[in-house]
């Protein structure tokens, strides 16, 4: 049994675990563990937005020119695809992508093919909507936890050495009670990771067509949670559609239409695709807090995710080919950008942000 925190990442704690030192999980689960150069990370998130099904074939044409230029120099690691409708019937095409190295980052994001595209003024006068969500935490600021060893999705799959995928922890420690994932995050040793300010409004008007730019704050909690049957059996896919599935849509629609009074930003559930859009045997929620106090207050003591927790832990020790996952990260305002563009006003962090004073 090891701690989830790497030895690389450890110091003096001023704060407490949520559990004893003598605590034991009750099955087992596994960290991926990073190269020691990596100091910081970029998880990048790209849509495109419609609404009117005519529009399918456009969005899609925009969708893989912006996952064509991942190609480009400096792109990132890894990215994956997505597809999901919120609850304004809009439809969003998403590619989450991953960097290690924030200054490939910036130099592909400025790069013309990247930032001249972005700008132009085209983009306006399309009839379609753009957004790109960035955060860039360091690498004491997220932790990952998986319920199997190879192949991590997301982060764990880029945080080897040049990119390759991860290594894996042995059994790990801190996971199975109330708490864990905070004590996963190194910063957790030593810092709250508390929010003190609030979403604003730079520039544009959310209510508005245009561009629109919302400044985030410190410790915006974002949480990526997936499940991937691809490979699992009929028994592991019956038991993911008939008694999984059912309480995670139940939750993840609790938090896209009534996120708002629980500190949930932005919920998006969505569904893994391939780049001519056709759907994989995989789903995944992103969720945006205004702090991990926020999420963990959810998670300990709403329903809605009680019966998942709950499901969750009857499962998880006879799972083999079922593939449950999440990452969970903070970052600093200074690292994050919110850019939105023709976007309807309840995408992402414009509908909770304030106007500039």
């Amino acid at each position: 049994m090891e701690s989830a925190i790497d030895t690389h990442l450890k110091c003096p704690r001023t704060l407490s675990r949520r559990v004893s030192e003598d605590y034991t999980p009750p099955f087992p689960m596994f960290v991926a563990r990073g190269d020691k150069a990596i100091q910081q990370t970029v998880m990048a998130y790209f849509g495109v937005q419609f609404e009117d099904e005519s529009k399918r074939p456009q969005a899609l044409a925009a969708f893989q020119h912006i996952i064509g230029t991942f190609s480009l120099a400096d792109g990132p690691l890894s990215h994956d695809l997505t597809h999901h409708v919120d609850n304004q019937d809009h439809h969003n095409l998403m590619a989450v992508a991953y960097w290690t190295d924030p200054a490939a980052y910036c130099r592909w994001l400025r790069s013309d093919d990247v930032n001249g595209w972005w700008s132009a003024d085209e983009r306006l006068d399309e009839g379609l909507g753009y957004f790109r969500e960035i955060i860039a935490p360091r690498a004491d600021q997220f932790e990952t936890l998986y319920a199997f060893t190879e192949d991590f999705p997301g982060i764990g799959g880029v945080m080897g050495e040049r990119g390759t995928g991860s290594t894996v922890s042995g059994e790990i420690e801190e996971h199975g009670y109330w708490g864990s994932m905070r004590d996963r995050i190194p910063a957790s040793q030593v810092d709250w990771m508390e929010a003190t300010e609030d979403l604003v409004v730079v520039s544009g008007d959310p209510s508005k067509d245009g561009r629109v730019i919302v400044r985030g704050h410190d410790n915006i909690a974002v949480i990526r949670s997936g499940q991937e049957w691809s490979a699992a059996g009929e028994e592991e896919r019956n038991l993911f559609f008939d008694e999984i599935l059912p309480s995670l849509q139940d939750g993840m629609d609790f938090l896209r239409d009534n996120g708002a009074e629980m500190g949930c930003y932005s919920n998006r559930f969505v569904r893994s695709i391939d780049i001519d859009g056709n759907e994989l045997d995989e789903s995944y929620n992103i969720g945006h807090w205004r702090a991990l106090d926020k999420l963990e207050r959810w998670a300990e003591s709403h329903p809605t995710h009680l019966r998942i927790f709950v499901t969750f832990f009857r499962v998880v020790a006879g799972l083999e080919k079922l593939r449950l996952y999440h990452e969970v990260s903070v970052s600093d305002a200074k690292d994050q950008m919110f850019e939105y563009i023709n976007c309807h006003p309840q995408t992402g962090m414009m509908r909770d942000a304030q106007a500039l004073a």
